[in-house]
């Protein structure tokens, strides 16, 4: 999932550490990321379960993504506003309660869970999806500065890379986890289809709730924001930062969309007709594309010599091939039944999966240097990969759709950056409303879901299709619109 970069806060008083001592509490902070990651994407496993529990149309099911992402937007507004009368809230409680506070709305959403599948409601649910939501944008506004400042700034970046490496850990096994609780272990033969998802949610909020305590237990660094959010839209009045918000909406709206789809379009007879509970599986492959790019993101922005760091950037994707061709060895070797790793891990899957990772590799040291041309090159990829799914058939079509992950990696932080270059104390202000962007994890998804009604579902990718066309045209122009700096020669984030 994509995260929020908002202010960057500073240490006081005495409790103010050296930047380099804080390896303990980043460490702690991973755990959170990887636990929202965790979550975040079972949303993909609802959307098939609750289209064949409730009767519902594509559309309708994809009403999963627009309660939960949905959230995130009125949160950000909500937090924006509040920001703008009062001065920025986590100022005043600080962004260890603000971490707190998330947890706590998170785990109150996961528990309504249980109440919606007493009454089969699918209303009551997306309340309880927007509830979560709430939760996990109070989550995302505390934690992703906070990550930011435990240590020197120039490695920020770096440390927010590795963190959302941590995030997409957990959205690469948690379709796995998620289909076998759901589909297999919680699923009983006379009972309501959506009865299968009462525990697994009554788990997480009882995880959210121990982690609360043990955030407030836990002996974290306190910093105050000592920036201001001006009054007015001062952000606003630049061209570069609307068309980023613009970017960072069809991002995230185009990732989402693809994900959600990805079980039902498996599932028909064009891809194989893949059972739902295998489909699941493969999600791992999508969303730990994400967690490959991202942690080749953190090495390539780490301040390692260019030798180490280039080296360390060829070891994430061959060491993904070797796990992956080797899991399967691994059963073998411990004794064990891993007929559905077998299956996923196969050979034939492994050497369509690293003909991917080889052109993210290339694709990667071809834009490393300039965040602007690698969002022009990773989405004409993106579009390429989406049309041969969308006109293809079997293993060919699969793999195109699946390997869209790989290539979202690293487009939220390459976006985020460009949107706020050059703004200064307005900087805030505009981290604020690009929060409201992840509205497009709303509202893509359903429009792509009402395509698929009317023209099929692998037909639907020419949603994200678009979405993506228009990221390819930020990182082309839109990053520079309006921006004529001294000397009249336009910079761009690389320098």
């Amino acid at each position: 999932m994509s995260n929020i970069n908002t202010s960057v806060p500073t240490a006081n008083g005495p409790g103010a550490k050296a930047v380099g001592s804080f390896r303990g509490p980043f460490a702690i902070m991973t755990v959170l990321f990887f636990m929202w990651g965790f979550m975040t994407v079972w949303n993909d496993i609802l959307i098939p379960q609750f289209k064949e529990a409730f009767t519902l149309t594509y559309f309708e099911a994809m009403l999963v993504q627009f309660a939960f992402f949905g959230a995130y937007a009125v949160g950000g507004l909500v937090y924006y506003l509040v920001s703008m009368v009062s001065g920025d809230p986590i100022n005043r409680i600080g962004y260890k309660n603000g971490v707190i506070l998330g947890l706590i709305i998170a785990a109150v959403g996961s528990a309504l869970f249980y109440p919606a599948a007493t009454a089969a409601s699918y209303p009551f649910f997306l309340v309880a999806l927007f509830v979560v939501g709430l939760g996990f944008a109070m989550l995302q506004i505390a934690a992703n500065p906070y990550v930011t400042i435990l240590g020197p700034e120039r490695t920020a970046s770096s440390r927010l890379n590795l963190s959302q490496g941590f995030n997409s850990f957990g959205t690469t096994i948690g379709p796995i986890i998620a289909g076998w609780l759901i589909f297999s272990v919680f699923m009983r033969a006379g009972t309501h289809g959506a009865d299968s998802v009462k525990m697994p949610y009554l788990g997480f909020a009882a995880v959210f709730l121990m982690l609360a305590v043990f955030f407030k237990l836990a002996h974290l660094p306190d910093f105050t924001n000592t920036d201001r959010i001006e009054e007015g839209g001062g952000a606003l009045k630049h061209p570069h930062t609307v068309l980023g918000m613009v970017a960072i909406f069809m991002y995230v709206g185009g990732e989402v969309a693809v994900g959600s789809a990805i079980v039902n379009v498996l599932g028909t007879p064009r891809l194989g007709g893949i059972a739902k509970d295998v489909a699941s599986s493969y999600l791992a492959y999508y969303w730990g594309g994400l967690m490959i790019g991202r942690f080749m993101g953190a090495f390539a922005l780490s301040d390692l010599s260019r030798q180490v760091k280039h080296l360390l950037v060829v070891c994430v994707p061959l060491t993904a091939f070797l796990v992956i061709l080797a899991l399967p060895r691994i059963g073998t070797l411990l004794h064990q039944d891993w007929h559905q790793a077998a299956e996923l891990c196969s050979f034939g899957n492994a050497m369509h999966y690293g003909a991917l990772l080889l052109v993210l590799l290339a694709g990667f040291f071809l834009g490393e240097s300039s965040p602007q041309r690698m969002l022009a090159v990773f989405s004409g990829i993106i579009i390429l990969l989406l049309a041969v799914g969308m006109a293809g058939a079997g293993e060919t079509a699969k793999w195109a759709i699946l390997g869209v992950g790989l290539f979202c990696s690293v487009m939220w932080s390459n976006i985020f950056s460009l949107a706020i270059e050059g703004l200064g104390p307005l900087k805030s202000q505009a981290s604020s409303l690009l929060v409201l962007a992840i509205l497009g994890g709303a509202l893509l998804p359903p429009i792509q879901g009402a395509v698929a009604d009317a023209a099929g579902i692998q037909f639907s990718f020419v949603v994200p299709m678009a979405a993506f066309g228009y990221i390819a045209f930020y990182g082309l122009y839109g990053y520079r619109a309006g921006r004529i700096p001294a000397g009249g020669k336009v910079q761009s984030a690389a320098g």
